[in-house]
């Protein structure tokens, strides 16, 4: 069936008046979502503490985020974030054999290089893959670098600052032949792009609700592949980690046998509710027409700022690009204040403007981004 994207786009009220070309950075407030957390707020006047729903909301959200990523709930912990994911991923991990290699890419946001260069108190050897002169960063470059002694290939789906995706499957391919596991963070990607673990066949993913889940902040999650489960014994822990949650056993830790073991302390319970109402709406449109929609709408987007003299630093290769379209500009606070003046809502990282595309919005909202930037040319372009 297919998705009527005109009817989705009504449940979003911001975009009665904005265009909103920021999803990248937080998405738009749904009504459904606005509705769950007003949900929330009625539960603690009526009941007060009502645990039994909220550890319903807690599973539900593990469950839709494992249905979205093609697994099975077993293999998925419900985090605070995707840097709570990634450190108690890290805490499991020993780096005092053969394999002491990490490599990560110059297109990681801080928290993936971060989280990895605070192991090498551990004996942990963090490796940056490079840029090419074009900047991107391809295949041949990870080929370089992982060797046997590479124990984690840890990278980003697309890159925050230039929106550029990386070659994925290709990665996967060179890591596991050369012994070495897949971290992927997804969260420049998962909700405007279809992520299937298996397809892609990475060994641990990351992500959070409040981008293109169409959720919250204060909550993310981490999938473990099955097999690699019960190898890995992360040190950081909580009580909603263990085995049985309601032992309250302090005299061991007795880790959960499924990806769990994971998590830590008391869920984000509020986050919870909103997370399970973007989560359901990102699915009620399906991924798949959701990813062919913003693959349009970005396409749109680079065609008309080559028409304008403004091209964008984002490459034009579908298979290269994701949700985002990143224009160059000698003063991005300047132009992001410009934009905003004008009601169209973006962010900045760099010296890029960064336009970030979900299935609400339209072509509409492409052309008035890059007419607007057409009268702001003289002022904002790059000064060559």
């Amino acid at each position: 069936m297919k998705t009527n994207f005109a009817a989705l786009r009504r449940r979003f009220p911001v975009l009665a008046h904005k265009t909103y070309l920021n999803s990248g950075s937080y998405c738009a407030l749904a009504d459904t979502v606005r509705e769950a957390i007003e949900a929330y707020m009625d539960d603690r006047l009526a009941v007060g503490a009502n645990w039994d729903v909220w550890i319903t909301k807690n599973e539900s959200v593990r469950s839709l985020v494992a249905q979205l990523l093609g697994v099975t709930p077993d293999e998925i912990a419900v985090t605070a974030s995707a840097s709570a994911g990634i450190n108690a991923l890290a805490s499991a991990f020993e780096f005092n054999g053969p394999r002491r290699k990490v490599i990560v890419s110059d297109f990681e946001f801080p928290t993936n290089a971060q989280i990895w260069h605070a192991q090498e108190r551990k004996g942990a050897q963090v490796v940056h893959v490079p840029r090419a002169a074009d900047g991107y960063i391809p295949l041949e470059h990870f080929e370089r670098l992982i060797d046997e002694h590479t124990q984690l290939v840890a990278v980003t789906h697309v890159c925050f600052r230039n929106g550029a995706r990386l070659d994925i499957p290709g990665i996967v391919k060179l890591a596991h032949a050369r012994g070495a596991r897949v971290l992927l963070d997804t969260y420049q990607a998962i909700g405007a792009l279809q992520v299937d673990a298996r397809s892609l066949g990475v060994d641990f993913i990351v992500g959070g609700m409040l981008k293109y889940l169409l959720g919250t902040a204060g909550i993310g999650f981490l999938y473990v592949r099955q097999e690699l489960i019960e190898s890995l014994t992360p040190t950081n822990s909580g009580w909603f980690a263990q085995e049985n949650i309601a032992a309250m056993d302090i005299t061991a830790n007795r880790p959960s046998p499924t990806a769990r073991r994971f998590e830590a302390g008391t869920p984000a319970v509020v986050n919870c509710y909103a997370a399970e109402a973007g989560l359901k709406i990102v699915l009620e449109a399906d991924p798949a027409q959701i990813e062919s929609r913003v693959r349009a709408l970005t396409a749109r987007c680079l065609q008309r700022l080559v028409e304008i003299g403004w091209p964008a630093v984002t490459p034009a290769d579908d298979a290269r690009r994701g949700p985002m379209v990143a224009v160059p500009t000698h003063d991005p606070a300047g132009l992001f204040a410009q934009l905003m003046e004008q009601g169209i809502v973006t962010s900045f990282r760099d010296n890029n403007i960064r336009a970030t595309c979900h299935f609400y919005n339209t072509d509409e909202d492409i052309d008035r981004f890059v007419a607007v930037l057409a009268g702001q040319r003289a002022q904002f372009a790059p000064i060559s």
